[in-house]
């Protein structure tokens, strides 16, 4: 797999039909990248509908999204639609919400998060005074130059090398102090507590506490706060079933059911993939999109690492159905608790629930109102914990206990009654994330430290197989939807080269 100065390895020899394990958003960008560059393409999925962790439940006339619920940089979802010639607008109803979150304290107070630059100033203004509207006004500016610099240099690239690190961008990066710890650089624009919480607890999607994690991870606040917030109509799984029509529209072949057991080798070539129930297809390259470890297994090696991946806190998440509307609650809410760095001591380091827990409440009945049955909401409240490698809980006991106490806080804090309505209710732990092939129970993947950032991170290639490619949120760039999407992309571009991807997607 050598390449020229300045170019990408990429899979040597044919590559004219690819099969694609996993229906995932990262599968399906990488299939409609490969369908755009003109390759023949196959997905298969265990799963009886695409999304992969992006994933769905239907009960009692109510649509649960069982993974994530925040969507940002709908830009790289028209980017991979753009590769086969097809549209944003033609696939999906996409709402911006306003605000973006509201964010709620212990202290009885909240502060919307509007990622419009004037309302959010004045909205600081009114909650924390002129100094932090303006230094808010410094934040943004701050946060879009971050965003700017790492995109294409940092996040939507391919790396063979640390020594591809080397680029006048790095010098940039470093000089906006991107190699810092999060939580003071916000700090150096914010006084208020509330507002550095807002503007750092992101750090959390990518499996590291704010006073630890890279400010250069502030860019996931870029994407939450200034670039926006969405959400599609018919929920979340309207995102993935966009993508997979678009892949079958373009002449891409899906098949559902197709739980992938064995990968059939000559040499260091895969040259079939054979499924549970016996189904064999030939391939001249596949894509592989499971979590780390059930890769790994599949293509019977792991690569060697100095120190052993770490991996992110993992979270309990509570769908509950309610009878009755409660028209005041907005799309997303953040609860933070009166604790912080003790909270983050308690899911990285002592493997302890959170004492007093920051929770991400979603309600996506405030926007599509269909997703429940009339008179009713739908809630979703994610608590997040420690993963199963780090944690001392066992959940097959306490997880009752938990849910109960996670309906008293909410209560707690502003939903009375919220218990009593709950007329169906489901709820997932660490067990139930590990049950689906997530290693240790986190569906948050490898953690984002900085020996497991960019050149560091899993390589979307495994040395000794020379026509398989890694996409998901395990390996290059990481964790969350924007760049499970790039993942696809950067997979396809080590199959066809950097050229016919971006070709494809001018």
């Amino acid at each position: 797999m050598k390449s020229p100065p300045g170019r990408i390895r990429t899979v040597p020899g044919r590559t004219d039909h690819v099969v694609v394990v996993g229906a995932g958003v990262s599968g399906l960008a990488a299939a409609l990248h490969l369908l755009g560059a003109g390759r023949s393409v196959t997905v298969l999925e265990r799963e009886q509908h695409p999304g992969g962790r992006a994933g769905r439940a239907d009960a009692d006339g109510f649509r649960m999204d069982t993974g994530p619920t925040v969507l940002t940089m709908p830009d790289l979802i028209e980017e991979a639609l753009a590769a086969v010639g097809d549209s944003l607008e033609d696939r999906l109803d996409l709402v911006r919400l306003d605000p973006a979150y509201r964010a709620r304290f212990a202290d009885g107070s909240a502060i919307d998060v509007h990622t419009d630059a004037d309302a959010m100033a004045e909205e600081i203004a009114r909650t924390a005074g002129g100094r932090d509207a303006a230094g808010y006004l410094r934040l943004r500016a701050w946060l879009t130059r971050l965003y700017r610099v790492q995109m294409r240099s940092f996040i939507d690239a391919n790396f063979d090398s640390p020594l591809h690190l080397l680029t006048p961008q790095l010098a940039r990066l470093a000089a906006m102090g991107g190699f810092g710890r999060l939580a003071p650089a916000v700090g150096r624009f914010v006084a208020d507590e509330r507002l550095r919480r807002i503007f750092s607890f992101q750090a959390l999607y990518a499996g590291v506490a704010p006073q630890r994690a890279l400010a250069a991870y502030a860019v996931i606040a870029y994407m939450d706060t200034v670039a926006g917030v969405f959400f599609p109509k018919g929920g979340m799984r309207a995102l993935s079933d966009a993508l997979a029509d678009a892949v079958t529209h373009a002449g891409g072949t899906l098949h559902y059911g197709r739980d992938v057991r064995v990968l059939e080798r000559r040499g260091e070539r895969i040259t079939g993939v054979r499924t549970a129930d016996g189904f064999r297809i030939g391939c001249d390259a596949v894509v592989l999109t499971p979590d780390l470890p059930v890769t790994y297994r599949l293509l019977g090696r792991t690569p060697w690492r100095p120190v052993p991946l770490r991996f992110s806190p993992s979270a309990v998440v509570l769908h509950a159905g309610v009878d009755g509307a409660r028209p005041g609650t907005p799309h997303h809410t953040i609860s933070f608790g009166a604790a912080w760095e003790r909270t983050f001591d308690e899911i990285c380091r002592t493997g302890t629930p959170m004492s007093d827990p920051s929770l991400l409440i979603t309600r996506p009945t405030a926007t599509d109102p269909g997703l429940a049955p009339p008179g009713h909401d739908l809630y979703y409240v994610l608590a997040p914990c420690p993963n199963l490698r780090t944690g001392r809980i066992d959940w097959e006991h306490t997880a009752d206990g938990y849910r109960d106490a996670l309906v008293r806080t909410l209560e707690k804090r502003g939903l009375a009654g919220f218990g009593s309505a709950i007329v169906m209710e489901r709820l997932s732990t660490p067990l139930d994330w590990a049950r689906r092939g997530m290693a240790f129970g986190t569906p948050f993947s490898a953690s984002h430290t900085f020996a497991q950032t960019g050149p560091f991170r899993p390589r979307n290639l495994v040395a000794g197989t020379g026509n398989a490619v890694l996409a998901g949120c395990g390996t290059t760039p990481g964790v969350g939807l924007p760049t499970a999407l790039v993942s696809g992309k950067l997979a396809a571009a080590r199959i066809v080269g950097e050229a016919a991807v971006r070709k494809g997607t001018r």
